[in-house]
């Protein structure tokens, strides 16, 4: 059994106030859906890891072969929580600890 190789993903969001972390999942949740469908968001193994409600920074895991799939769905994000918004790719990396060290 071959193990799924995972990236996560450092992302700043940038919205009038502060979504909750359920709220910010769901809005990543449905960008995705809406360009691949429900298949391909399935494949994507999405996964909210943190959310730094201070900083409006969030790492979120994909899979290493829907990491282009991913970024595209962030760029196409316009709203979080019925507020506009809109999401930057800080750093992408393959742990969590090499990822920290960006900031």
């Amino acid at each position: 059994m071959k193990r799924i190789k995972r990236r996560y993903l450092a992302i700043q969001l940038e919205c009038e106030g502060t979504p909750t972390e359920r709220e910010l999942l769901d809005a990543v949740w449905a960008s995705v859906t809406r360009l691949y469908g429900e298949v391909g968001a399935s494949l994507t193994g999405l996964a909210l890891i943190d959310f730094d409600v201070e900083h409006k920074i969030a790492v979120v895991r994909c899979t290493l072969a829907s990491l282009p799939s991913v970024r595209a769905s962030l760029a196409a994000l316009t709203r979080v929580a019925d507020r506009e918004a809109t999401m930057h790719v800080l750093a992408v990396s393959g742990t969590i600890k090499a990822l920290s060290s960006h900031f």
